[in-house]
């Protein structure tokens, strides 16, 4: 039934090969780098490379300051801790996301509330929020709490999917008019702007990540961003175990957290963001591909929202209805074309079952329909 999609994505690919959906591309100076880091000796989380990487990336995405994790869902633990959240607090967020997003809001001892996505960006809907704040939330003594359970709602995570940019100005004054913090997880979206500002910008602070599926790869890392340069400097402090510096002493002020990037890491990403607007021109240029291959056809091809510029990081298609979605997921994938289905429903794991969502409409609509397709770098 599927076999001009298959044979599409293969002449796109130049392969008769096995497909994957999204493999690194190492084409610059990565073992240069790498090299390098390993005479200097500093392969930990002391180095030039550490240095370099957030310094390179605050810069590009016009962040005060950006602050090296190990990954970025302990990133994304640490920008909650740096907000705020606290034991039993809630947190609103998308149930179609990456689990990494719920779990680092448990880490914290704290509520994922699921509310529902936009049909235009796939993302966490500012209305959503907005009406289910209205419907059982209230504001004491200038904070949010929920009327039903009393807990407080100290923040909102939305995840910019698939490195699609959510309504963020929208979302912006939701969570001034709540009270809220703003927290982005823009794990997926390096390269991604909304209206010209890059993505993980707009709130307290954003979380990008650098995993090896990523539009770039430090292996494994993630990377915290900052308006408030003092915060991300404190931030810095608490991922090196809080140790103040001494010539020898250990000593320590806070309890921190062992969550640095090692500078071996962050020599492969230091390479990698030299190659970054190549890379994201090459994925822009497989976006458009596929675009016009979906046009007049029963899948319809997700295209970035309007006043966005994605990176496209996993380029995705809707499928008629879930039936049609299984049967493209087992011939491409039967066939060496790696497919795969968005996220199960975060509502619909034992851990996270009995959280507060709203009717999550399209959020279930979604997951019943979206497929990603291969999307590694193809011509550079």
């Amino acid at each position: 039934m599927y076999s001009s999609e298959i044979s599409f994505i293969r002449d796109l690919f130049h392969s008769e090969e096995f497909i994957p959906l999204h493999a690194p591309f190492f084409g610059g100076n990565e073992k240069v780098y790498l090299n390098e880091c390993i005479d200097s000796t500093f392969v930990s989380s002391v180095g030039k490379f550490v240095d370099k990487f957030e310094e390179v990336v605050a810069a590009y995405t016009g962040a005060a300051k950006a602050v090296v994790c190990v990954n970025g869902t302990n990133a994304l633990h640490l920008a909650l801790v740096l907000a705020g959240v606290e034991r039993n607090d809630e947190i609103i967020t998308q149930a179609l996301t990456f689990i990494a997003t719920a779990n680092a809001i448990s880490y914290c001892g704290a509520h994922p509330v699921f509310t529902d996505v936009d049909k235009d960006t796939m993302g966490l809907s500012p209305n959503a929020v907005d009406k289910w704040l209205t419907n059982h939330a209230e504001i004491r003594n200038d904070e949010c709490f929920n009327k039903e359970t009393g807990r407080r709602i100290k923040a909102v995570v939305p995840m910019h999917t698939f490195g699609h940019p959510i309504h963020l100005d929208e979302m912006v004054d939701v969570c001034k008019k709540w009270n809220l913090e703003l927290i982005e997880d823009a794990a997926e979206s390096l390269g991604s702007f909304y209206k010209g500002k890059h993505t993980g910008t707009f709130g307290k602070i954003g979380v990008l990540s650098f995993n090896g599926n990523k539009t770039i790869t430090t292996g494994g890392g993630g990377m915290l961003l900052f308006k408030d340069e003092e915060l991300g400097k404190y931030a810095k402090h608490l991922t090196t175990q809080a140790k103040v510096p001494h010539a020898w002493e250990f000593v320590h002020d806070h309890i921190g957290y062992n969550y640095r990037m090692p500078n071996i890491n962050a020599a492969l990403g230091c390479a990698q963001m030299e190659q970054l607007e190549t890379i994201l021109k090459d994925k822009r240029s497989t976006s458009e591909s596929y675009k016009t291959y979906f046009e007049d056809k029963a899948i319809r091809f997700f295209s970035e929202p309007e006043n966005c510029q994605s990176n496209y990081w996993l380029n995705a298609v809707i499928l008629p209805d879930k039936d049609a979605q299984i049967r493209f997921l087992e011939q491409t994938n039967a066939e060496g074309v790696m497919t795969r289905p968005i996220w199960e429903l975060m509502n619909r794991l034992p851990m996270f079952e009995n959280c507060q969502t709203d009717d999550l409409e399209n959020t279930r609509w979604f997951a019943d329909r979206v497929v990603n397709l291969p999307s590694s770098v193809r011509n550079i």
